[in-house]
């Protein structure tokens, strides 16, 4: 018999069965688990961990005993718990960045320090721990203007504020309702860039790197992007707003400098480093960087690559892991995810719908269902809704509108209660 290789997959949202997809596509019998994974996963031929972890020393415990070769970690939390540390303390190999290395995204006073020391272009931003130096700077400065703070806030942590009145109820509710807890200890307010934003994923081994097609994310509730903030109701890739002639500026004046200025301050990067970017009139700037995969960009951005995913995550994780050696191509065309969500979500959701149409939705062509906020019944004989985003229905075509049309009639097959989705993702590609 050949010998397998296992993976983990650490995670259970959309991003992590993109990941699952993927791996699945590379050329080579794999054997895989996901912790805590999703149904949707299960469905693809995942086992899911079934015993209860209490941190990451036992899950690492789990991986030696079960004789994993590998480890792919989803989420930002884990990697800004040091779960890659972990692993390696225990003799295995984890795709992602060191605690220190992921300070990229779990300190923006981190990030942004680090930009400034490094010359690598943002927008210019002032640091503070005390409520009443905030107030003072926002009322020199006026609006608009947007205020961050320095922690983890699953993607919900910036605030753009359009009037002053905005951004003194945004420090009210970071230093006096401490709605973000120690998230909100120290906060960063900067100025407002304009422009079209991108998405860009750089996989890299530390010294090497390959970028992903660049993705376009849409974060409001609402069509023509308005309503709330979301974790991305969609994406398509790749975007017209960064062309070649963009993304050797991009590479140049940001993503060379990075991963070297990451290196020169004792926290090599390695894993997938994530440039949120921002196209202004003088040129590409940092919105933040992410330690991570993008969710939906993922979905959107892996189906359009052609590579042995295992051995590409693989020799980005390792000491003398070498991603040049790795075969890698880019299919023409496009692809687009639409995030089909809860009725109220952003806010409160009710839960326990029952969903129909996922098999006559993958059936339709290069159609992907991508499990998120999804549950089984008592009988795992049927799905439900289970969280704010349910699912990410995308499609791959050979122009932007045939995706778009594809994904849409993906998205048409399924059915719950109250689905709520945007009608224009990647409309503005089209443009």
């Amino acid at each position: 018999m050949d010998f397998m290789d296992s993976v983990l997959i650490i995670g259970g949202g959309g991003r992590e069965h993109a990941l699952l997809k993927a791996l699945l596509r590379s050329d080579r019998p794999l054997c895989l688990y996901a912790y805590p994974g999703n149904p949707g996963m299960e469905r693809d031929g995942c086992m899911l961990v079934d015993q209860k972890i209490a941190n990451w020393d036992e899950l690492a415990d789990w991986a030696k005993m079960n004789e994993i070769n590998l480890t792919v970690v989803g989420p930002e939390a884990p990697l800004a718990e040091g779960v890659v540390d972990t692993f390696k303390k225990h003799g295995l190999l984890a795709f992602g960045p060191s605690k220190a290395a992921a300070q990229i995204e779990s300190s923006k006073v981190f990030s942004k320090n680090l930009m400034k020391k490094y010359g690598i272009p943002t927008a210019d931003f002032e640091i503070f721990t005390a409520k009443d130096e905030a107030l003072a700077y926002i009322e020199k400065k006026g609006a608009p203007i947007v205020v961050k703070v320095d922690g983890l806030a699953a993607g919900k942590g910036a605030v753009v504020c359009a009037k002053l009145g905005e951004a003194k109820a945004a420090l009210e509710d970071i230093f006096d309702k401490k709605s973000f807890g120690e998230a909100g200890d120290a906060v960063i307010i900067e100025e407002m860039m304009s422009g079209e934003e991108a998405s860009v994923f750089v996989l890299t081994d530390g010294k090497s790197y390959k970028i992903l097609p660049v993705a376009q994310d849409h974060k409001r509730i609402g069509d023509n992007d308005t309503g709330l903030n979301t974790g991305g109701m969609g994406a398509y890739a790749p975007a017209p707003a960064v062309d070649a002639k963009v993304m050797a500026v991009v590479e140049k004046d940001i993503i060379a400098p990075t991963l070297a200025a990451m290196d020169k301050e004792g926290a090599r990067y390695r894993g997938l480093l994530y440039v949120g970017l921002m196209m202004t009139a003088d040129g590409p700037k940092v919105v933040e960087y992410n330690c991570r995969f993008g969710d939906p960009e993922t979905q959107a951005v892996m189906p359009l690559v052609r590579c042995d995913w295992y051995k590409l995550f693989k020799e980005c994780a390792s000491a003398r892991g070498n991603l040049s050696d790795v075969g890698w191509s880019v299919d023409s065309g496009y692809c687009v995810a639409v995030v089909m969500a809860s009725k109220g979500y952003p806010g409160k959701f009710a839960k326990g719908k029952a969903i129909t149409g996922i098999d006559e939705a993958e059936e339709k062509g290069t159609v992907d269902v991508y499990f998120a906020g999804v549950a089984t019944d008592r009988k795992k004989e049927n799905y439900q809704t289970n969280g704010g985003r349910v699912l990410a229905v995308s499609a791959k075509g050979e122009t932007l509108a045939d995706a778009i049309a594809q994904a849409y009639e993906g998205v048409a097959e399924i059915k719950f209660d109250g689905a709520a989705f945007r009608r224009d993702i990647g409309a503005k590609g089209l443009r």
